[in-house]
């Protein structure tokens, strides 16, 4: 058994129990939620969101840290690390727990040092291009790059980045060749797309949306299962002729390894709670990301599955870290 598993089944047994000493000590001060990205980022924005209605639940301040930098790194390694008394837990991204651990050497397990809490919620990505490129489906695409092997290009926001991971992904499924253009963020390489200097982007839908609204900017698919309510005009890449093709950004609130069971409940009951209100359901909506609010069973399960699926794409790929 698995350090999450055995977690979860004495979670279970002490919810059962009912255990309402050691639920009603939790929390005496504040928790500090460590996200791994800057002010103003879309992760951060669901750092505080989250935190306000945990707070409220809580009782207590829940107190934001922006720890960014080495590819969210820093602030993974800072949970991993911290005393397990729930007073200090991440919302961290795919990228910290099944991508890096596969592309940088890192000071952190994935599976051993974290108690899952519950993911929070997912966004896809959609894939742009200028309308100066001659596509209009991603039909088209394709084969405007097996045309020309090599001389399309795609922007993301970093190796190792969700939006890099989905474009790897696309090259992957299609067959097609085309050259990676790293840039700092995904908001940095709007322009460059904008002006068909780079050919495409794989974007979180919120950063690229007005402009696709504007005409400035064309959608050719979303990379999430299902159609997103914010372009339900636009396919899926699946639909577009390449079923099972998956690759979406998501967040998770996580605690270090050995936080007492009593607490991930407690952080976990509270959580989904606030994930099933309108306002706060709404507010994620509104930024292109649909509630998840698993259990951590469910969570520590998809974490085990996607780490192989990313492990593969990136050795297949040769990917190396900036």
């Amino acid at each position: 058994m698995n350090g999450f598993a055995g977690l979860v089944l004495l979670a279970c047994a002490l919810a059962g129990a009912g255990s309402p000493a050691a639920l009603a000590a939790y929390p005496l001060k504040a928790v500090h939620l460590v996200v791994g990205f800057p002010p103003g980022s879309q992760p951060d924005i669901v750092a505080r969101l989250v935190a306000q209605d945990l707070a409220k639940a809580l009782a207590k301040p829940v107190v934001v840290e922006n720890m960014a930098g080495a590819a969210g790194n820093i602030a993974a390694e800072h949970v991993a690390r911290a005393a397990p008394d729930g007073y200090t837990i991440g919302l961290l991204s795919q990228t910290h727990i099944v991508v890096n651990p596969n592309l940088y050497r890192l000071a952190y397990d994935p599976v051993k040092d974290f108690a899952p809490v519950t993911q929070v919620a997912v966004s896809p990505n959609l894939l742009v291009v200028s309308p100066a490129v001659p596509a209009r489906t991603l039909a088209d695409l394709v084969a405007l790059a097996k045309a020309q092997p090599g001389a399309l290009t795609f922007a993301s926001s970093g190796t190792g980045s969700g939006t890099h991971m989905a474009a790897e992904l696309f090259k992957s499924t299609t067959g097609i060749d085309i050259r990676h253009i790293p840039y700092k963020g995904v908001v940095a390489a709007v322009p460059d797309v904008l002006g068909n200097r780079v050919t495409l982007m794989f974007s979180p839908i919120p950063v690229v949306l007005p402009l696709v609204r504007e005409g400035k900017l064309r959608a050719l698919a979303v990379t999430s299962p299902r159609r997103s309510s914010a372009v339900p005009d636009v396919p899926t890449v699946a639909e577009a002729g390449y079923p099972g093709f998956e690759a979406t950004n998501w967040y998770g609130l996580v605690a270090p390894a050995g936080t007492p069971a009593a607490i991930i409940v407690t952080l976990h009951g509270e959580a989904v709670k606030a994930l099933a209100r309108p306002g706060l359901r709404g507010k994620l909506n509104d930024l292109g990301l649909d509630v998840i609010a698993n259990s951590p069973e469910q969570f520590a399960a998809a974490i085990q599955s996607e780490i192989p699926k990313w492990r593969k794409l990136i050795h297949d790929s040769g990917m190396k870290p900036d």
